[in-house]
C-alpha cells in the first residue's frame, strides 16, 4: 500500500501563486507515474498534470504555461506550482500515483486524501 499526503493548499487571491507537494510513502514500491487531479463542486474529477519517471510531462490544456509540475524521485515527492491563479482553478486537489509493488509486481494506483484550493477574485 502506497500512501500519498498532499500540503499546500490554500486561500489565495486571484493572480497569485501556490505550490502543492505531494509525498508517496511504503514499501517496496515504484512508481511510473505522479500527478495531480482536481475537482470542483459538481464536476467530474479532471486531469490537472502528471510527470513520468522519465520526466515526460502532461498538462491540462486550461493550466498550460501557468502550472508547473515536477519531481523529486530521491524523496517520492512531486511538486505543482501554480502561478497566475483564476478563480476557476479552485478545487479540491488530489494526487495520484501510479506504479508496481516490486515484490509481487501488481500495479497499484493511489490517491491522496485531497488539499482544498480557493482562488479569490
Amino acid at each position: 500500500q502506497v500512501q500519498l499526503v498532499e500540503s499546500g493548499g490554500g486561500l489565495v487571491q486571484a493572480g497569485g501563486s501556490l505550490r502543492l507537494s505531494c509525498a508517496a510513502s511504503g514499501t517496496f514500491f515504484s512508481i511510473n507515474v505522479m500527478g495531480w487531479y482536481r475537482q470542483a463542486p459538481g464536476k467530474a474529477r479532471e486531469l490537472v498534470a502528471d510527470i513520468t519517471s522519465g520526466g515526460r510531462t502532461n498538462f491540462a490544456d486550461s493550466v498550460k504555461g501557468r502550472f508547473a509540475i515536477s519531481r523529486d524521485s530521491a524523496k517520492n515527492t512531486v511538486y505543482l506550482q501554480m502561478n497566475s491563479l483564476k478563480p476557476e482553478d479552485a478545487a479540491v486537489y488530489y494526487c495520484n500515483a501510479r506504479g508496481r509493488n516490486t515484490r509481487s509486481q501488481r500495479e497499484y494506483e493511489s490517491w491522496g486524501q485531497g488539499t482544498q484550493v480557493t482562488v479569490s477574485s
